[in-house]
């Protein structure tokens, strides 16, 4: 037992120091007034994103960065993904949508798409979107800013995160609450280790002869969590990478209910742990199991050291990322809970092999 409470409270204060790290170290985008000409390819691959594409578009076309050009991939939709983009695409000029090809056999759909788009870019920066964010004034100008300050050959920014129904506040804010508390942002740039690497694919803004030389969606053709693969790749190829918050000039609806968030996290989250199924069974055992026996001393001093420990992380992580402190706080045994469940799914669908999204295989 006193091993077990030893480890526990060693991993707890682990991550509330990469959490503190992360809060004072502030890891968000800097606005920045000064106007950027360089051309920026915008590309969006969208699989039925219906719901979802016009809010981008319009958000897009609402910006103050003028020297721009967007390319919308429709990724064989069933819904009316292409209808509506070319309807848009019709009337504002620099908008274009093109159809997907048939994927191939040893690609991944979001990767291939991505790859066919790059082909289509002449910017000088591409900038890849995902369907379900919605962009602001002085995004595009900052990250470019960032980008020559940093002669970075990825920037990645990881949006705000819109949440609506009750099953994605006790979903949704798990993104933002392993992020912080497991990654210290700012060693993805400050070290050239491959192992400090991570990404969003909701915004991933590359330096575009850097990337037609290593063509990096190509790379990682066959990733789940392209993004942090990547984002590896960069750092080995002694390229400069960057994570940051949006700092609210991106927003991102995930998801619009509670069980298309179990899927769609179940989808990739043994693919974090490098498929280890092991390595997934700890790290929920020590993050879920290893409270429970602390709870189980009934020794007062011990549970509030450890519930102070849990608490005021929730509340550096929920500031940073623009979460209501409150729901988080009270959400939390809920959201452990469902953390649980959604690594039950994911090595279930592992194992069974029938891991799908959006219609295809994984």
């Amino acid at each position: 037992m006193l091993i077990a409470i030893s480890i526990t409270l060693f991993f707890i204060i682990l991550r509330f120091t990469v959490t503190l790290f992360n809060f004072i170290s502030n890891p968000k985008l800097t606005r920045v007034s000064r106007h950027y000409t360089d051309k920026v390819s915008i590309l969006i691959p969208a699989r039925n994103e219906a719901g979802n594409i016009l809010a981008l578009l319009q958000s897009i076309q609402k910006q103050d960065y003028e020297n721009y050009e967007v390319i919308v991939y429709d990724d064989n939709s069933t819904d009316n993904t292409y209808k509506i983009c070319a309807k848009f695409a019709g009337a504002h000029p620099n908008f274009s949508v093109i159809k997907g090809d048939e994927l191939p056999g040893d690609w991944l759909g979001k990767n291939y798409a991505c790859h066919q788009l790059a082909i289509k870019a002449r910017g000088k920066y591409l900038l890849f979107l995902d369907a379900d964010t919605t962009v602001h004034n002085h995004l595009v100008n900052s990250a470019v800013h960032r980008m020559y300050i940093g002669r970075l050959g990825l920037l990645s920014l990881f949006p705000n995160q819109d949440m609506q129904t009750t099953g994605e506040k006790v979903t949704v804010p798990l993104l933002n609450f392993l992020l912080l508390n497991l990654s210290p942002l700012r060693l993805v740039l400050l070290t050239k280790w491959p192992s400090a690497a991570v990404a969003c694919g909701q915004f991933m803004l590359f330096d575009a002869p850097n990337y037609h030389e290593n063509k990096w969606h190509q790379q990682a053709k066959d990733k789940v969590v392209e993004d942090a693969e990547i984002m590896r790749l960069v750092k080995v190829a002694g390229c400069n990478g960057e994570v940051l918050l949006a700092n609210n000039m991106i927003n991102c609806r995930m998801y619009k209910s509670y069980n298309e968030a179990i899927n769609g996290f179940s989808k990739n989250a043994l693919a974090a742990f490098n498929y280890s199924i092991l390595g997934m069974l700890i790290y929920i055992l020590a993050i879920i199991g290893g409270p429970m026996i602390v709870l189980m001393t009934l020794n007062f001093n011990l549970i509030f050291f450890m519930a102070g420990l849990i608490i005021l992380p929730r509340i550096m992580i929920s500031l940073a990322s623009g979460q209501n402190v409150v729901y988080n706080i009270i959400l939390h045994p809920i959201q452990m809970v469902n953390l649980a469940i959604i690594a039950f799914l994911s090595i279930q669908k592992y194992l069974t092999r029938t891991n799908e999204w959006k219609g295809r295989k994984i």
